[in-house]
């Protein structure tokens, strides 16, 4: 391969992912979803309500959320749900490529209310066992498992429409600017 088909290579590579709606969609999904838990996580305990309101007052906001897993809205569902929009948008809802990302969606949402949830509930057991070790105990300076895993359905309905919501405005932006 001599230099200039090397080059044309890599500037086709290099425009064709910043202009795959598809893509940039499941990216925007995600990335807004994160964005939205910085303000919509509670770690304050039983009385969410409460703390969400001091929090709001005090401007408290949880930037480890923009990384952390769990929460509301699920990142993990606006993302692959806004893939799978993106894909019917652009592939036509019925073919095959439609299909393996909507059952990709499906699998992803169906973990993070599965497994994922209830291993991040098993955590919040175990963490609770630790912390009422006496002193002495080996394990008592244990650091603490993470708990917030997984998702309720509330947060992958949330993210779901998130997905749905993005795909669809994608869609009408790539619509509107060919």
């Amino acid at each position: 391969m001599d230099a200039t088909s090397a080059s044309s290579s890599s500037s086709s590579l290099s425009s064709s992912i910043f202009t795959n709606y598809p893509l940039i969609s499941a990216l925007t999904a995600f990335a807004m979803a994160q964005f939205i838990k910085v303000f919509t996580s509670c770690h304050f305990g039983q009385d969410r309500t409460r703390a969400r309101m001091a929090r709001y007052k005090e401007r408290r906001w949880d930037l480890k959320q923009l990384v952390g897993s769990g929460g509301m809205p699920s990142s993990h569902s606006a993302t692959v749900t806004a893939l799978a929009a993106a894909v019917g948008f652009q592939e036509g809802f019925g073919g095959s490529v439609f299909a393996t990302a909507l059952v990709l969606a499906c699998v992803v949402m169906y973990d993070a209310t599965g497994v994922r949830l209830h291993a991040g509930r098993q955590a919040e057991v175990l963490n609770q066992i630790v912390y009422e070790l006496p002193a002495e105990h080996p394990l008592a300076e244990s650091r603490p498992l993470r708990e917030l895993l997984g998702h309720t359905p509330p947060q992958v309905i949330a993210g779901c429409l998130l997905g749905i919501v993005t795909g669809v405005i994608g869609h009408l932006i790539n619509l509107f600017t060919r």
